[in-house]
């Protein structure tokens, strides 16, 4: 380990140095060493190397330690400085956070404390790659330890296999670093391991992928949402209740038994059916009782003008999911919540299914604000939340992964969120939104949550289990572009010209 010496560990109030803190004063001058707050440092004892990070700051001395006496001194005419020698006397002095210690058993949790008088240095990169769990080579890059000009390669298994999130209110870079994560699994080459993607773009914000200037242009489908078609001969009678929640039990009762005269006599000949057929087969039926065959009509017909429902499916899923390749549902054409719902309930079911029976390549569902398709409000305000709560539960045992993207976190549904074990935190200010956070991120403690709130645009905290430890990063910069971000002044004259 290349070490730089930068302090040494003090006796403080705060009866420290002890297992969870020690503080440090720093032995170079600002000129010499510039240290910053979320700094790694080392600690070197008889069991091996202690690895901690920098949670605060603050500058002291003794001089202007009496405020009277400043006081009375500054009032006389002179200044402390030109009577005492008061500029040696200022020093930086560091409270640090003990991580884990570095033995030749690996990493352990430190029990001791260290020891007053110790040297602090700084660890060099190689150490730090293996104490965050970072990868040297083929992770996915996503941005840099500012302080130690670290770059931060995440393990694809890692990040993506158990679940994450992105949180961040609107403005913060959200969009951004996902566009980042894209750029990424786009990049990977085959004996790297690569994925199918699917996005669901509720804005529009990354039809730039699928531009031909893009150097990803090859691997990129844009679907537009208005071509998106179900096979309704695919469909049973549950998964017509999932879109009209208000159907009793004996009313799906009643349309499974339509459903599988048609099966019999049609999809078994290869033949397809519409909406439209199923409505005037319960016409026809005279047994049916006639209330609740006239709630099943009126509730096909609703359906049958949301005109998403066709002979067949479009697109053929098994053609588009392709390890390496991306397919962006573009939804923002749509203005009814429930329409979207219902596009990525019924997509999301279907490829769900084919990875059971390993049909198409594993996958990664991207699903922008999220918060609109999986709320903690109840089954029948979201369609689409509980094929996505069930691919939450199950879905790493199929190597099917989510990334929930929101900005609203405090109404993201509990058990969704819950099973995202690897958080990328931006700038959040909402305080319910933060105590949720909280609540449901692994490995966060007080003085990491206390720090989103500064986060830049473009900073991010990345939490769970893609790293041991949380770590602040700064988002690289991406190599496509979005939709062109306009000022209003602009659109204002565009429209009138």
């Amino acid at each position: 380990m290349l070490k730089k010496n930068i302090g040494t560990i003090i006796v403080d109030e705060d009866n420290s140095p002890n297992p969870e803190q020690f503080s440090f004063v720093l032995t170079k001058t600002e000129e010499e060493f510039q240290l910053q707050k979320g700094m790694y440092v080392v600690v070197p004892t008889e069991d091996g190397d202690v690895l901690a990070n920098v949670i605060e700051l603050y500058k002291t001395n003794r001089y202007f330690s009496s405020p009277s006496a400043v006081r009375a001194y500054e009032t006389s005419g002179k200044t402390l400085a030109s009577i005492f020698p008061a500029d040696r006397w200022e020093y930086i002095i560091a409270k640090a956070k003990p991580l884990g210690i570095i033995t030749e058993i690996g990493i352990q949790r430190l029990l001791f404390p260290v020891s007053p008088g110790e040297n602090v240095s700084i660890p060099d990169n190689k150490t730090l790659i293996k104490f965050l769990g970072l990868e040297k080579e083929n992770g996915l890059n996503i941005g840099k330890i500012e302080q130690h000009d670290l770059t931060v390669r995440l393990n694809l298994t890692r990040f993506l296999q158990k679940h994450a999130a992105i949180l961040a209110i609107s403005g913060a870079g959200k969009s951004y670093a996902v566009s980042v994560f894209l750029e990424e699994l786009l990049s990977r080459k085959a004996d790297q391991g690569r994925v199918a993607i699917v996005l669901f773009d509720v804005h529009g914000e990354y039809k730039g992928f699928g531009d031909e200037k893009s150097p990803f242009f090859k691997d990129v489908n844009v679907f537009p949402g208005g071509l998106i078609q179900f096979a309704t001969s695919s469909m049973s009678a549950r998964q017509f209740a999932i879109y009209q929640p208000q159907i009793t039990s004996a009313q799906s009762r009643d349309l499974s038994k339509i459903l599988s005269q048609f099966y019999h006599d049609k999809v078994k000949q290869g033949k397809s059916y519409v909406i439209g057929d199923i409505i005037e087969e319960l016409e026809k039926n005279e047994q049916m009782n006639t209330r609740s065959k006239e709630a099943l009509i009126g509730w096909l017909y609703s359906l049958e003008n949301t005109r998403l429902f066709g002979a067949a499916q479009n697109p053929d899923l098994r053609n588009i999911l392709k390890p390496g390749k991306i397919t962006i549902f573009d939804l923002s054409d749509f203005t009814s919540i429930k329409l979207k719902q219902m596009i990525v309930s019924y997509l999301l079911y279907r490829i769900f299914e084919m990875r059971k029976k390993n049909e198409v390549p594993p996958t990664t569902v991207i699903l922008e604000e999220a918060h609109q398709f999986v709320p903690e409000a109840r089954l029948e305000l979201a369609i689409s939340k509980s094929i996505i709560e069930t691919i939450a539960r199950e879905g790493r045992k199929f190597f099917t992964s989510l990334i929930l993207v929101s900005q609203r976190p405090v109404k993201l549904s509990t058990t969704a969120l819950s099973q995202c074990n690897t958080h990328v935190i931006m700038r959040i200010l909402n305080p319910y939104d933060l105590d949720y956070i909280g609540r449901s991120s692994e490995g966060i403690d007080r003085s990491t949550m206390n720090s989103i709130t500064s986060l830049g645009v473009g900073e991010a905290i990345i939490v769970g289990n893609a790293v041991n430890h949380p770590i602040f990063v700064k988002i690289r910069k991406r190599k496509t572009t979005t939709l062109e971000t306009r000022t209003l002044e602009e659109s204002a004259k565009n429209f009138e010209a």
